[in-house]
């Protein structure tokens, strides 16, 4: 079994009352406890950053599986039975799988955190988890942004067309699928760039405005709200896209400065990025930066 009906993102849960987290309620494991943590990642990808991040801010160790996302890993057979989605991050915590990124740092703050990193309150604590939910859809438009400008030159320069619907007939989500080969298709011409472009102009609008009022967006405190954004605001970064959020939202950047500036961020992100890959995605998308402004503006 994969999940249950309640918590889809996780294996072998016992079913139990009130917080999926609490299953263990009279044993509390400290940071200083021994690690039986396994992520499966991807040491770009977006997702396992969030996740990697979490980590290094609560001070866990873990067992680095790093996977090879061009070459497909994580659609093999005994990948996709830890996570049938085909997609990283997946935490492995003794014989507990858990699945999704924003789901995976909430559980990692509970469960080895105390809870440290939710912002207190409960009308803090609701805005931080409805962050969490828009994260689907804000990783939706940085996946476009990304396939839709430096990875689709990338992908059709190193495949002929029939290697490029053998990486499509990989993937097995039927959705991510049939968006994939649209953006492959028609790259910034794509529907889904628009929409992507919408999605973070309110993103940003929203971030903007929470960050006005303090330096972090969840509140007063640094918590699992900036974990959960650094990574999709730092790919816009890396891809050259600095004035979607600059030019309008100046809280944004000097947030991402502060995001940057930390030691998990040194650890996690900038020293695990290999330098030609981040030089790769700075030259491949600053080519594509003026018509990316302009299909933001636009949208």
């Amino acid at each position: 079994m994969v999940g249950s009906a309640d918590h889809p993102g996780l294996r072998n849960l016992p079913r139990c009352g009130g917080s999926p987290w609490k299953t263990r309620p009279n044993h509390t494991r400290s940071k200083k406890a021994e690690p039986m943590l396994k992520l499966y990642h991807g040491i770009p990808s977006v997702c396992s950053i969030k996740v990697r991040v979490a980590l290094a801010e609560i001070g866990l160790d873990y067992e680095s599986v790093p996977m090879n996302l061009q070459a497909g890993e994580q659609g093999e057979p005994d990948y996709l039975k830890l996570n049938p989605n085909g997609v990283v991050p997946t935490l492995i915590d003794g014989d507990l799988v858990v699945v999704e990124s924003s789901l995976i740092i909430e559980y990692l703050d509970s469960e080895y955190n105390q809870g440290r990193l939710m912002p207190k309150g409960r009308e803090a604590e609701v805005a931080a988890r409805l962050w969490l939910l828009r994260c689907i859809d804000i990783h939706a438009a940085i996946n476009t942004f990304s396939f839709a400008t430096v990875m689709r030159e990338k992908v059709l320069a190193e495949n002929t067309p029939a290697q490029v619907q053998q990486i499509l007939d990989k993937m097995p989500n039927a959705i991510a699928r049939m968006k994939r080969a649209e953006i492959f298709d028609k790259g910034m011409e794509s529907a889904y760039l628009q929409h992507a472009c919408a999605t973070m102009r309110r993103c940003f609008h929203d971030m903007d405005a929470a960050l006005a009022l303090s330096d972090w967006v969840g509140g007063p405190n640094f918590s699992l709200v900036d974990i959960a954004l650094v990574a999709y605001v730092d790919r816009l970064h890396r891809l050259g896209f600095d004035s979607l959020y600059a030019r309008d939202h100046p809280n944004v950047a000097d947030w991402l400065a502060r995001m940057q500036a930390r030691d998990s961020y040194a650890a996690e992100v900038s020293d695990k990025i290999p330098k030609k890959l981040a030089e790769a995605l700075l030259t491949g998308g600053q080519a594509f930066a003026t018509a990316v402004q302009a299909a933001y503006d636009a949208a």
